[in-house]
């Protein structure tokens, strides 16, 4: 069964609700940290902190009314010069990072950074799209062997789809499909401890003891910029005090509920990522309407469907 929603108490303030950062963007790339800090909103974070280069830095400001901003130092070529903010200074302010959406994998002194911020940031981390990019073979075990030895850290979550899966663990995307529960549980093995979310038809969930297998979802969502949508409910999900794997399960769930209701009135030809940030409202009050109510709380309305 999935998990409920986060409860919230009657005195709830922002900053008891969560505080995710989100770390990503590089030139040109500006809209997938968007993506996944309006879905943390939207997902009952308290507060959204996003961590950009300076050459977009004003760029993030316009397009983001709710989530503060900082710019950190840059390459040439707009990817972030230097991460050691990250776990110096804002993992002290934050309880989740996501790492990852639009941050530039192809600068390799960026995508050292970012190994070395995964090893050393103390909170609990989700690892998505070039973030996941900076981990093939042997530094994933590496990190996570790392990450286990520090036994203060907090859960690490990584999402990646088929082709970024392929590359973690250096076979075919073909091999991957053929045996996707396999392959998840493979990658699980060398995060020592961490949870794995392979992205794609019946996306598979496991910390490697519970494996869950997503039943909806659609191909509308073949598109990009939704995993960047998932990197952000998970992360909220998990700030706001839900184990790492049950989180990911039910972020898991409310993303495929959502491009599911989002399909239903667009259709899935026409679907794009941030209709799935429209549609989160509508899948978390059809899961909180579909689980058992404590007397005294009253179902909330559905609206749209």
């Amino acid at each position: 069964m999935l998990p409920s929603l986060p409860s919230r108490s009657s005195d709830a303030n922002k900053g008891s609700c969560g505080r995710v950062l989100i770390v990503g963007g590089s030139r040109g790339m500006a809209g997938a940290p968007c993506l996944a800090a309006r879905a943390a909103y939207r997902s009952g974070a308290g507060l959204v902190k996003v961590a950009i280069p300076e050459c977009i830095w004003d760029v993030l400001a316009t397009k983001l009314d709710e989530c503060t901003t900082v710019g950190l130092p840059e390459t040439a070529a707009g990817t972030f010069k230097s991460l050691e903010r990250i776990w110096e200074d804002e993992s002290a302010w934050s309880d989740v990072a996501v790492i990852g959406p639009g941050i530039g994998g192809e600068n390799a002194s960026t995508m050292a950074e970012v190994r070395r911020c995964a090893t050393l940031f103390p909170q609990a981390l989700v690892l998505d799209a070039d973030g996941l990019n900076a981990f093939p073979g042997d530094h994933l075990a590496e990190i996570g062997e790392a990450r286990a030895k520090r036994k203060s850290l907090r859960p690490l979550v990584l999402t990646p789809h088929p082709g970024e899966m392929a590359r973690l663990l250096k076979m075919p995307v073909n091999r991957i499909q053929k045996d996707r529960e396999h392959a998840a549980r493979t990658c699980q093995k060398l995060t020592h401890g961490g949870i794995v979310v392979l992205k794609g038809e019946g996306t598979v969930v496991t910390d490697g003891v519970r494996v869950y297998i997503n039943p909806n979802g659609n191909p509308g969502m073949a598109t990009g910029g939704t995993g960047d949508v998932l990197s952000g409910i998970i992360a909220a999900l998990m700030g706001q005090n839900m184990d790492g794997y049950e989180a990911a399960c039910l972020g898991v769930y409310l993303h495929g509920l959502a491009g599911d209701l989002a399909a239903r009135r667009l259709g899935m030809w026409s679907l794009i990522a941030s209709d799935l940030i429209d549609e989160l409202p509508n899948a978390f009050l059809a899961h909180f309407n579909a689980a058992p109510k404590k007397r005294g709380v009253r179902p909330a309305p559905l609206t749209n469907i």
